[in-house]
């Protein structure tokens, strides 16, 4: 029997993000926009035997200032940006604590690692001091579901509530799995984005092993993410947290809220290739792009603007501009604005999803792209048009952004100018 339930409209009314170069919205979308990289050397633990010396580090951050101090300590970094992140979004929304429904109120988290830092000190502990010093709150630190669950019980949100592992693309999949939880009429709310925290030296030196990391650039870290660039050798790593209240078009009109844009497509798919590189044809991600545009009802000639994964890795931004070329056609593909905001903040990896989203909605609502820094020397294998080096304003009446993940997986969302 076919059901006659009319589909819920899902709306952004709430922004929170804590990032390399700004510790919330209003900050990270300014300094984005003039183009400020929030990449330096590393402070947080010692380089001298990694080759890779640079990061997108989170400055200035206190977790009291966002949650319990106790349970701060008893959590890892990556939940509590991923804490930080979700009451900025709640306190942007508007919403009061018991405004909302429990039962209709979830909560999904992607992160790609999760407890990285408490894996870390926790094994020092055991080889060092013995058994008896391992912390009794190491496990629920170190998993993935812990920030989603965290999240939900500050703001006692009772309806879906679950982790998203899927690496780089963990952000963006929770955030279309919200989008799914919220037109199925699960909830009329969610909070849903990505953390991370995994710049820790073990986090550091592994990426460094499998020459992942970007070392051409330790003497001028500002330089060294430079997406679709000639001269790209690697990306950098990044961490903090980015986080959207998404909400049923009549439960937010219903309380007055204001609203930055609407979340109209949703797309995931898998290369089913190789554990660390993307599909060489960009079959997978053009697969995604096609399903996200279709969930969204929208052609291609509808999109204006693409906040794309462009992770400064020779291989990534190759194959993304032909994904780009197979979705698009070679002439719109060209007609397209495409920018790498990690030129900025590096890779946050699970979070990359949740702060990119963030841009572009807030692309859409203000008509303006931020721009793609570092682009100096072109590569004829990267030949669109990336916004080099200076925001442009210009009409954006619908924005995509995707990521992309170790282990094939692939996912976009499509957000459009509410009218």
């Amino acid at each position: 029997m076919q059901s006659d339930r009319k589909v819920p409209r899902i709306v952004v009314t709430g922004i929170g993000t804590i990032t390399p170069n700004g510790n919330d919205l209003q900050s990270f979308w300014a300094n984005t926009l003039a183009g400020k990289s929030g990449i330096t050397a590393i402070t947080r633990f010692d380089t001298t035997d990694i080759p890779a010396k640079v990061g997108g580090e989170v400055k200035d951050f206190v977790p009291g200032n966002y949650m319990d101090p106790k349970e701060a300590k008893r959590n890892d970094r990556y939940t509590q940006f991923a804490m930080a992140a979700s009451r900025m979004a709640f306190n942007d929304s508007g919403l009061k604590v018991g405004q909302v429904d429990p039962e209709r109120f979830g909560v999904i988290m992607g992160t790609g690692i999760g407890g990285m830092e408490t894996i870390e000190e926790q094994a020092a502990n055991l080889l060092q001091k013995g058994a008896r010093r391992v912390s009794p709150f190491t496990i629920p630190s170190i998993i993935a579901n812990i920030a989603a669950g965290v999240v939900a019980i500050e703001f006692q949100a009772k309806s879906v509530n679950f982790g998203v592992v899927s690496a780089c693309a963990a952000g963006t999949h929770a955030l279309g799995e919200a989008l799914r939880h919220l037109r199925d009429g699960n909830a009329d709310v969610m909070l849903a984005g990505g953390a991370e925290a995994a710049m820790t030296r073990l986090g550091f030196a592994g990426f460094a092993n499998m020459k992942a990391l970007a070392t051409e650039f330790n003497e001028t870290p500002e330089k060294a993410s430079r997406p679709f660039d000639a001269k790209r050798d690697g990306f950098v790593m990044g961490e903090g947290a980015g986080v959207l209240i998404l909400e049923t078009l009549e439960h937010a009109q219903a309380r007055g809220a204001k609203i930055y844009a609407e979340f109209v497509g949703y797309g995931a798919s898998c290369d089913a290739y190789h554990i660390t590189s993307p599909d060489t044809e960009g079959r997978g991600l053009h697969l995604c792009f096609t399903r996200a545009l279709k969930d969204a009802g929208l052609s291609t000639e509808d999109v204006d603007y693409v906040n794309a994964h462009g992770t400064s890795t020779p291989y990534n931004d190759k194959f993304e501009t032909l994904a780009l070329k197979k979705t698009f056609g070679e002439d719109k593909a060209r007609r397209l604005a495409i920018s790498s905001t990690k030129s900025m903040t590096g890779h946050l990896l699970g979070a990359a999803g949740g702060i990119e989203a963030a841009l572009a909605v807030m692309a859409v609502q203000n008509d303006i792209v931020p721009p793609t820094i570092n682009y100096e020397n072109p590569d004829p294998d990267c030949d669109l048009d990336y916004v080099p080096n200076e925001a442009r304003k210009m009409k954006v009446n619908v924005a995509i952004s995707d990521n992309l993940g170790f282990g094939g997986h692939n996912a976009a969302v499509v957000f459009k100018k509410f009218v």
